[in-house]
Parts: structure tokens; sequence; C-alpha cells
């Protein structure tokens, strides 16, 4: 008859449950830090391929101005229009004088081409009429759309191109040609778009006739073109590929060619060089891991000949404890260390069961005020309706400042600046409801009720002012731009308390009142206000103290039908 597996030993049976506990923390720690940084490094590296494409646009949109503008310069040429003039207008010269601006716009092919569009000189040694083809395409295109230029890609000796046709005027005006300039798309380019954004790109054609260009290595790019398949699922796709020496996160778009099968423009970002230093942590988590075990079962052995049944009782509780069962208290009637660790071990009990409970409130509000309210009150939904002063605060011309500034350079100088603000609106006891991108939300009045609401609130908010322009000296000391800000204050009876669901909550206010405060701050961007700070005829009434203001008058805001009397915040009286 076969037995179930026991342990003969006392010993043994306590070095398995702690040593097994344990390593399940651990393991499951070491775990969830590899899978978030994967993540992380996933979610960067998508975003670096966004940037990157981007970046990949511009620089074909501004090779196709320049090539436009190099058009111009050809067109009002007084050698050009000379023989274009003459009474029988000689292909080789002009040929040659467009073989002279080849170096100077940019493009190694210019051909014109005269008003029935047919190929009258080029730049090349030779005049024939070959690869002209999508050079008339795009003229009849812009023809028939009315446009005064038009661009598109396409081969041309089995090289990618950007080609742009610019018409030639007379005086009349009338069209008398054609210019066509044509760019290549090769290895020189695609180089210039990896020493920019450090991402591999690659032209892969759908033929094998023809030539793409790329930064990956033979073997790379080998793989790639076998794994890319005979077309995509879609005009763009985003996933992760191995390639013969790392995975990659790629971004595949289907690039459109006029007459001709579509290539595929592949922006590719190796995983490797994003999990380096995640790596580095993995290692040292490891470590401290195996170090942690290693010292785990010393101890366990020395408890383990120190003790007998009592320690069967504590081990029991133990592992009540950790799954979380912190309700059960442990029952040891002895006046030893072992009856003081009972008790020691009831008491984290209790501590462990306070830390979840405040854990689980804080988690759903981030307040101070609020989180001591709630450990008051408890964390029910509902609400009071009550006076309350709220203040909105937003960045202006945020979305110009995003454009000019990386991720991460953006994402610090915004950090900053909530930094002072929130320390301005804390310093007058007002409670952040939430932050809104580069917005804040603030309270005064809620949760904790305060008779000088509306004054702290308008003190915030001129303080919050003064703070902006000593970053702004900062700023103006790092070589930066100001910053500029609008604040909204409106003094309303709105509803508050916790809002959601059984699992998540928000200490929040609503009602008509936090929308007007929303769009008092929007009217802050009418310059002929010339103020920072507006603030509503209900704020200033509930005010105690003396302020510099000035009337502004009534304003129908969106989303009310009632006007609101504006002020302008100057200053104190």
């Amino acid at each position: 008859m076969n037995h179930p597996f026991r342990f003969r030993r006392f010993s043994s049976r306590v070095l398995a449950i702690l040593l097994g506990l344990l390593f399940a923390v651990l393991g499951a720690t070491y775990l969830s830090v590899s899978h978030a940084n994967l993540s992380n490094a996933l979610a960067h590296s998508e975003a670096n391929l966004e940037v990157g494409e981007r970046i990949y646009n511009d620089a074909v949109r501004q090779q196709i101005d320049f090539l436009a503008r190099g058009a111009s310069v050809m067109a009002g040429d007084y050698a050009i229009r000379t023989v274009l003039q003459a009474e029988h207008p000689d292909p080789s010269t002009l040929s040659s004088a467009l073989q002279s601006y080849t170096g100077r716009v940019g493009a190694p092919v210019i051909a014109y081409f005269d008003a029935d569009r047919n190929l009258f000189a080029n730049s090349e040694a030779c005049t024939a009429n070959e690869n002209v083809g999508p050079f008339r395409y795009l003229i009849n295109r812009a023809l028939k759309n009315d446009r005064t230029q038009d661009s598109d890609f396409s081969y041309l000796r089995n090289q990618l191109h950007v080609l742009v046709v610019v018409p030639l005027y007379a005086p009349e005006p009338n069209i008398v040609g054609w210019f066509g300039l044509a760019f290549p798309i090769d290895h020189a380019f695609a180089q210039k778009i990896k020493d920019t954004t450090g991402i591999e790109v690659s032209f892969v054609p759908s033929s094998p006739a023809q030539t793409g260009a790329t930064t990956l290595s033979p073997a790379n790019l080998q793989r790639l073109t076998a794994l890319l398949g005979p077309s995509l699922k879609g005009d763009r796709e985003l996933k992760i590929i191995p390639l013969a020496d790392d995975r990659y996160v790629t971004l595949f778009r289907r690039q459109e060619l006029l007459g001709e099968a579509p290539i595929t423009v592949v922006l590719a970002r190796p995983l490797a060089a994003e999990l380096a230093a995640a790596h580095a942590l993995e290692k040292r988590l490891a470590f401290i891991s195996l170090s942690a075990l290693a010292i785990a079962t010393l101890v366990a052995l020395w408890l383990a000949r120190s003790v007998s049944e009592p320690v069967r009782q504590l081990a029991a509780h133990t592992r009540l404890i950790g799954v979380g069962d912190y309700a059960t208290r442990l029952a040891v009637n002895r006046a030893d260390e072992l009856g003081h660790l009972a008790e020691s071990l009831n008491a984290m009990s209790r501590g462990l069961a306070e830390r979840d409970r405040v854990r689980d409130l804080l988690d759903k509000n981030v307040s101070p005020e609020v989180a001591a309210q709630l450990m008051r009150d408890g964390a029910a939904l509902g609400g009071e309706e009550r006076e309350v002063t709220i203040l909105f605060a937003d960045l202006r011309g945020f979305t110009t400042l995003s454009e000019k500034l990386d991720p991460p350079a953006l994402l610090a100088l915004l950090n900053r600046y909530l930094d002072r603000m929130s320390a301005e609106i804390e310093r007058e006891g007002g409670v952040i409801d939430k932050f809104i991108g580069d917005a804040i939300m603030a309270l005064f009045g809620a949760p904790v009720t305060q008779g000088d609401a509306a004054d702290r609130a308008l003190a915030a908010a001129l303080a919050m002012e003064r703070a902006l322009t000593g970053l702004n000296a900062e700023l103006a000391a790092e070589g930066r731009p100001p910053l500029a800000i609008g604040v909204g204050v409106n003094t309303a009876r709105v509803v508050a308390g916790n809002i959601g669901s059984h699992r998540r909550l928000n200490y929040s206010v609503i009602g008509d009142g936090v929308n007007v405060a929303a769009r008092l701050q929007a009217l802050t961007r009418n310059t002929e206000y010339r103020t920072n700070i507006l603030v509503s005829a209900s704020t200033l009434a509930s005010a105690r103290g003396r302020y510099v203001t000035r009337a502004l008058g009534q304003v129908v805001v969106k989303g009310r039908t009632e006007p609101v009397v504006l002020y302008a915040l100057d200053g104190r009286g």
C-alpha cells in the first residue's frame, strides 16, 4: 500500500514550509519585475517608433519642399529662361544647365517637360524618353486637380525616388513647361533617419528586381525579408519579430508607388538596448533572492531545532498570515519567549490588517485630508451638498511646447511645474482633486470645511502666479522659453463625496460650479482681459479679505444659460 509522502523530521517540515513561502514570494516578485521591465521596454520602443515615423514623414516632406523651392529657383534662372525663350531651344544646352543644378538643389535627376508633357531635356547625358512615365503621371494629376505642384514615390532605374513636379509659368501667366525633380530614397537617406532617431530603417521592395535601402546588416535584412511575406495584413502593423541578432519591435508601413506595387517601410528597434538596464536589475534581484533564501534556510533550521509543539502552532499561524487571514489570533498561554512571540504575531496580524485597510483607502484617495476623512467615516459611495471653492489651473501653449521637447524633457518640465503649483495650493490648505495632463483641479472647503475657503483659494491663485514668475526666471537662466498659466476660481454649492464604483473610489465634487470654474480658466486665454486669474462674483462675495480686482462684465460660459459675472484678480488690497 502506497502512503503519501511525509516529512520524517520536524526541521525538514518547517524548513520546507518557510522556504516554500519565501521562494514563492521572491519568485513572484522576480517574475513581476521581469514582466514589468519587458512591458516598459515594449512601450518605450513603440513610443520611439512612433516618434521615428513622424521624423521620417517630416524628412520626406522637408525634402519635397526643398525640391519645390529648387524648382522655383530654376524657373527664375536667367540662363534657363534664355534657352527656353529662344526661337529654337537647344535641349543639350538646357540639359547642361539642369545638370549644374543637381548638386545645388540636392536632386540627382532633374528633367524639363514642355507644355505637351514631352521630355525636352534632363540632367543626364542623354535625353532619351526613359523613366519619364512617373513624371508625366504627376503632371497629369497636378493639372487634373488644379495643383501648383505634386509629388509621390516611384522607382527610376530600379532605385526608389521621391518625385516632385513644378510648373514653369509664362508672364501671362500660362504654363509653358514643367520641371521634374527626383531625390533618391537610398542608404544615405535611411542612415540619416537612423542617426537622428537611433532606429533601424529599411525600404523593402515588392520585386527582387528593384533596389531597396536599409541600415540593417545583411543577415538581419535577409531574415526581415523572409518574415515580411508577400503583403501586410493592413497598411500599418506594429509587432515584435526575431531577427538574426535580437528581437526587434518593428513598425511596418505600406508605401504606395506610382503605377507599381507598393513597398514596405520598416522601422525597427532592438529590445536588447531597452532591456540592458532591466537585465542588470533582474540579476541583482536574483542575487538578493538567493541570499535571502540562504539566510532563511539557516534561520529555519535553528528555529526547528529549538522548539517543538509551539512551533507547529506558530507555523500554522504564519501560514494563515501568508494567505491574508489577519482575523485569526494565536492562543498560546505561555509566559516565556514563545508566548511573547505569539503575542507579537497577534500584534503583527492586527498591524497588517490595519495596513491593508489604510492602503486600500489611500489607493482610492490621494489627498491626506481625504484619507483622514475616509478613515473616520469609511469609504462608502455617496456625498453631501456643501459650499466649495474650486480652482482650475492650466498651462497655456502646452501643446506647442510639447512639440519642441522630447518626451523625457517634457515630462521633467511638467513635473517641475506641477510640483511648484501643488506646493502653493497645499500651503493654503487646498486639496489637489486631480491632475488632468498639465491642468490642476483643487478644492478649498472639501473634504475639510474651511470658513475662509474663498480667501485661501484666491491666495493660492496669487501665490501660483508668483511661483510661476520664479520658475520662469530659472527657465530663462537655462535658456528655455517661459511658461504661462491660466487660473479660474469659482465658489458654489456642489455635491462632494466618494464617486466611482465599489472597487475604486475617488473623492471629488460635481455640479455646475465645477463647470464654471473650468470655463473661467479657459477664458484667461482671452487677451482682452489682460490677466492670468479670473474669479467669479460668488467667490469675491464669499471672500473676507481685500483684493485688487477689475470688473469684466458678464459672460455666458459654455454649458449654462445664466451669465457669470467675471473679475480679474490682480493682487491683494
